[in-house]
């Protein structure tokens, strides 16, 4: 099986690179995508590991990317950030599944928490021989 991979959707650059950051630093495999769009279109939906998500993005937004996920089979966690206090939000992603819902600014230590609880959920999915994780239209590095 391969190793897990966190998956980080967020249209905010700095976000990106602090998560990436903070993921490589204790380890992690991490990919970075600035659109849930981006994310689709690569083919990672069943690859082992858990998703960073923000809620609010421009295009397909995070609650909607969660929906079509689970329409397509896709079990992958999701660890839903925000920058809004939004209960019905919170809400919808809990009854769809979420890990958790984190506001930013957020604890490193508790986003961690949230994926170590997460990637255990993760471990049935495979590597899809149509992920392209290595793409250049995310970052990687």
């Amino acid at each position: 099986m391969e190793r897990p991979v966190v998956f980080v959707v967020d249209d905010d650059e700095s976000v990106r690179r602090s998560l990436k950051r903070l993921m490589k630093s204790v380890g992690f495999d991490v990919r970075v995508f600035t659109s849930a769009k981006d994310f689709l279109e690569q083919g990672c939906q069943n690859v082992p590991g858990c998703l960073i998500l923000d809620v609010r993005m421009p295009g397909i937004d995070g609650l909607e990317l969660q929906e079509k996920l689970r329409a397509s089979g896709s079990q992958m966690p999701i660890i839903f950030i925000t920058a809004h206090e939004d209960d019905k939000a919170q809400e919808r992603a809990t009854r769809m599944g979420a890990v958790a819902f984190l506001q930013k600014p957020f604890e490193d230590q508790v986003l961690l928490d949230a994926i170590y609880s997460a990637l255990p959920k993760s471990s049935e999915g495979e590597m899809s021989p149509d992920c392209r994780i290595n793409d250049t239209n995310i970052e990687n590095g």
